[in-house]
Formats: structure tokens, C-alpha cells, sequence
């Protein structure tokens, strides 16, 4: 059983009144603060270094939506779908993502802590060059997610599909994945050094050393 990993809940009030997205536009930077926004939908959005502060996005679509630089804080999205979202270069704290579809975002160079995605779809995501601490993937599906060159500490990957993740130049040292499922990995020996693995996942590994392994 993969172990767990202290994650700091987001810090959101109790009570939120509900806002519209563009309410955004009213505010000197782009900023959305204490507020819940439901059943909307946000389609083809470019806001560069907006800001998310204890906010609830909840049944909302942001549909090809480009927040360059975005930074969020105690916030909660619940079944949401940012599919092909950009989060580029975003600071991202103390934020879950619940039961969300998260097809092909791109969290490239992004700096994430305390964050939680649980029963979400984050297939073909890209985290290349991000930096992860104290992060949960939980029964989440990471088909064909890019990890490349990414610096982990305190991540948890518990029965996760990571079918066809790229790890490459990632070290894994301290990483459980003993829980998840996949057929193939984009990894090196170099990377697994202190990866925790379960005993049929090492019989896997082995073919990276070109053992041939008997029952």
C-alpha cells in the first residue's frame, strides 16, 4: 500500500457567495477572490497572471483557457474540466482538484504544493520541468503524462493508471508507485534508484537490465 503524504487542505471559508467568472474583468489585475463559482462554462480565456484566491469552481468547463503565470491559492475545483488548459509557469497552492477532467493540461515549469487530485482524468497532462512537493495523485488516470525532467518531493502516485508516463530524467527516489498500473514507462535505471515498486513491478524492471527472470 502506498504510503500517505501530508497534504495541506485548502484553506477556503465555510460559507462563499456565489460570483460570476467576470467579475474578473471589474478588478485593476485579474483576480477572482472569496467566491464559488457553479455551472458555468469559460471557453478560449488568455488571462496572464490572474489570480485565484480561496475559490470554488464547481460543474465548470474552461475549454481551452491560457493562464500564463497563474497563481492559486486555497482553491477548489469539483467537477471541473480545464481539458487543454494552460498553467504554465503557475504557482499552484493548497488547491484540489476533485473528480475533474484534466485532458492535456499543460503545467509546464509550474511550481505545485499541497495539491490533491482525486478520481481525475489527467491523461496526456504535461508537467515537464514543474516542481512537485507534497502532491497526491490519487486513483487518477496519467495515461501518456509527461514528467520529463520534473523535480518531485513528497508526491504520492496511489492506484494510479501511469500507463506510458514519461519520467525521463526525473529521479523517483522516495516515490511509491507500488499501487499503480501500467504496461510500459518511459524511465531510465538511473531515475528508479530508491523508487519503491512492488515485487511484480521489479520483475518488469529487471528487463532494463537484461535479466532474464525464472519462476
Amino acid at each position: 500500500m502506498a504510503k500517505k503524504i501530508k497534504i495541506d487542505l485548502p484553506k477556503v471559508p465555510a460559507h462563499l457567495e456565489k460570483v460570476s467568472f467576470q467579475d474578473i474583468y471589474y478588478e485593476e489585475d485579474p483576480q477572482l477572490l472569496n467566491g464559488m463559482v457553479i455551472d458555468t462554462e469559460i471557453h478560449d480565456e488568455r488571462l496572464e497572471r490572474v489570480i485565484f484566491s480561496k475559490v470554488i469552481f464547481k460543474n465548470v468547463t474552461f475549454l481551452n483557457a491560457d493562464f500564463n503565470k497563474i497563481d492559486m491559492t486555497d482553491v477548489i475545483f469539483e467537477n471541473c474540466n480545464l481539458s487543454n488548459s494552460r498553467l504554465y509557469e503557475g504557482i499552484v497552492h493548497r488547491v484540489a482538484f476533485k473528480d475533474c477532467k484534466l485532458l492535456g493540461v499543460d503545467f509546464s515549469n509550474a511550481n505545485l504544493g499541497n495539491v490533491s487530485f482525486e478520481n481525475c482524468d489527467v491523461n496526456l497532462s504535461n508537467f515537464a520541468d514543474a516542481r512537485l512537493k507534497q502532491v497526491s495523485f490519487n486513483n487518477a488516470s496519467l495515461r501518456s503524462a509527461n514528467f520529463f525532467d520534473c523535480k518531485l518531493s513528497k508526491v504520492n502516485f496511489s492506484y494510479c493508471d501511469i500507463n506510458d508516463v514519461d519520467f525521463t530524467q526525473t529521479l523517483l527516489k522516495g516515490i511509491d508507485i507500488s499501487t499503480c498500473t501500467y504496461e510500459q514507462l518511459n524511465v531510465t535505471l538511473e531515475s528508479l534508484k530508491g523508487c519503491e515498486v512492488s515485487s511484480n513491478q521489479a520483475i518488469g524492471f529487471s528487463k532494463l537490465l537484461g535479466l532474464n527472470v525464472k519462476d
